[in-house]
């Protein structure tokens, strides 16, 4: 009978050989790849000394293939798990061993993971998965399948419940891609990760299309082109810095509010500055981006999907010490139009704040909708209205604020007073109307303007009387579909203030199973 000194001495080279994971080779083969080992990623996430792993000595169960040889058995088979803290709060985290059978995904190891998001939707935890995997273990068959299978559902029925965040460090193909696509947000390393359903050699088989790994499913072309990726991150430590950050932002689960902080920056705070941002033009771009962080906490803005559809913006930030999500037009790029992916990107960050009890603040100037075929034939009205109903349905604290554009159907889309926002503001520069006045003109007018004697004259006072009548926010003041027209300089006094009285806001959906959101 072995002795207590005996069990622990065992206990600990059982520890040591989970932690060496596939071996100090392989480590340094990740490490000259630009790479973090699982753990060195997971100590780095979390708060120092923090982490507590979970199935340290699980092993798999294949005895196929050769998997029958005791030297295969990797006590933890390719994923570390546990539970962590960020800045003093639970999480759960699970990160994929490349250096063990390539992070291939095994029924056990999949195991691990439901029994990990099980315990996390039981606690009310947000979960972080740290994915770099070559995929499904060929040699367990359709067991790692089901493990995928597993996975998928945890994280459909976690979604809304507790945040879960995806960082794609290493390669993710194939089935896999589709855990992360489901999650909340999708994170991507530059130069090291990628994203892909069928990779090149496939591609080129059945298409005959030539496309590099970097191109087909690098970090630059999910976070610019598919939407994919939400963030983009130089390497990493970058990665898990930036997870930290946007976890600070955002609640342990949908039953609690989001962590409030002490502001430093004045909530009374004026930028005469903002009283001349705005351009005089109604044609002339304005960075938004720019507005934004002249009005939020430490000018602190955490974007989402930065180089996807930046016609329009989303992201986190403060305003007296409170999370809000903010989404606003963006007058530098496409004149802030609403498109297909403008639509999509605005209504799923609507859509997770109204899960997650974020308050919505909505900076619009907008003309309208793209025009063309292509859009048209793409199908903008079914993508336009997932803006409409994310808006609609959300019963989370809205605030809008009106800065120069708010013309036809886009008006009524970007959080208008109808669509049950609490308060709506607009700034003296904003043009609230059907449309344009070029376009009003020509249609109201345009018989009359062909028969003047001076048509561009005739054109220039008609533009001039249609402004003075409708591209104002008084008509709309004095209808109450606008509850306040607001100096710029006290933008950030009177969202704080609106924040603070909506606090306690109860707002009510009618009962029913679920929405059909216009997918």
């Amino acid at each position: 009978m072995r002795s207590i000194e005996a069990r622990l001495e065992h206990l600990e080279a059982l520890r040591a050989r989970a932690r060496a994971g596939g071996g100090p080779d392989r480590v340094a083969r990740q490490h000259k790849a630009g790479k973090l080992s699982a753990r060195e990623r997971v100590e780095l996430l979390a708060d120092p000394g923090t982490f507590e792993e979970i199935d340290p000595f699980v092993v798999h169960r294949c005895r196929e293939f050769g998997m029958d040889d005791p030297a295969t058995e990797t006590p933890g088979d390719g994923v570390v798990a546990g539970s962590i803290r960020v800045e003093g709060r639970p999480a759960f985290v699970f990160a994929q061993d490349f250096t063990v059978f390539g992070g291939s995904l095994s029924e056990t190891n999949a195991a691990k993971i439901v029994k990990l998001m099980d315990l996390a939707m039981k606690v009310g935890a947000p979960v972080i998965g740290l994915n770099d995997s070559g995929g499904a273990r060929i040699q367990e068959g359709v067991a790692s399948l089901a493990g995928y299978a597993d996975i998928f559902l945890r994280n459909t029925l976690a979604s809304g419940v507790i945040p879960q965040i995806s960082a794609i460090l290493g390669p993710c193909a194939g089935g896999a891609v589709y855990s992360p696509a489901i999650t909340d947000f999708i994170l991507m390393v530059r130069g090291t990760s990628s994203m892909f359903v069928t990779g090149p050699d496939v591609i080129k088989t059945v298409t005959m299309e030539d496309v590099t790994k970097e191109t087909l499913g690098g970090a630059d072309t999910h976070a610019s082109v598919s939407g994919v990726a939400h963030v983009v991150a130089d390497n990493d430590a970058d990665c898990l810095l930036r997870i930290r950050r946007l976890l600070s932002f955002l609640p342990l689960n949908n039953r609690q509010d989001p962590p409030r902080r002490t502001p430093a920056d004045p909530v009374d705070r004026e930028d005469a500055d903002l009283d001349r941002f705005i351009p005089e033009s109604p044609n002339q771009p304005y960075d938004m981006t720019t507005l934004i962080r002249k009005i939020v906490d430490d000018g602190d803005f955490f974007e989402i999907h930065e180089g996807w559809a930046k016609n329009i913006v989303v992201g986190f930030a403060r305003l007296g010490g409170r999370p809000v999500g903010i989404v606003a037009n963006q007058p530098d790029h496409l004149a802030g139009v609403l498109d297909i992916d403008a639509s999509t990107k605005g209504a799923r960050f609507v859509r997770f704040c109204d899960a997650f009890n974020v308050p919505l603040v909505t900076f619009e100037d907008v003309p309208g909708f793209l025009p063309g075929t292509q859009q048209e034939f793409g199908g903008i009205i079914r993508h336009g209205a997932k803006l409409l109903y994310a808006y609609a349905e959300a019963t989370v604290p809205k605030v809008t604020v009106i800065t120069r554009k708010a013309y036809g159907g886009a008006y009524c889309v970007m959080s208008s007073k109808h669509l049950r926002t609490d308060f709506n503001f607009a700034f003296p520069s904003a043009e609230i109307a059907v449309m344009g006045p070029e376009g009003a003109v020509n249609i109201l007018y345009g018989k009359e303007l062909a028969a003047s004697a001076d048509p561009v004259a005739a054109r220039k006072v008609k533009v001039g009387e249609y402004q003075e009548l409708f591209a104002n926010p008084y008509v709309a003041a004095r209808k109450g579909y606008v509850d306040d027209v607001i100096a710029p300089r006290t933008t950030r006094r009177r969202l704080v203030r609106a924040l603070d009285l909506l606090e306690n806001k109860r707002d009510v959906l009618p009962p029913k199973k679920h929405g059909n959101l216009p997918l």
